[in-house]
């Protein structure tokens, strides 16, 4: 993986965050049609906010996503804005 930088006027930043998540009770519910809907609204929602999603993975009880947050968004903000 190749390191990549970003740049602001005076700042160089490089900000990645491995971010897991899970149902209520951590149930077993992401499955088949569940996935591929997640897949698309955290790619929806990241693409608006300016997040690179670096790496992501749906397991049947918990989501796990490797993104890149930019320093002005805040990690609490981000998680409360999914």
């Amino acid at each position: 993986m190749a390191k990549k930088e970003y740049a602001l006027a005076h700042t160089k930043w490089m900000c990645k965050y491995h971010i897991v998540f899970t149902p209520k009770y951590r149930r077993k519910i992401i499955y088949y049609q569940y996935k591929s809907d997640i897949r698309d609204i955290i790619k929806q929602l990241c693409a608006f906010k300016g997040v690179e999603i670096i790496e992501g993975h749906l397991m049947p009880d918990h989501v796990h996503i490797l993104v890149s947050i930019p320093p002005k968004i805040s990690v609490s903000s981000f998680m409360g804005y999914l």
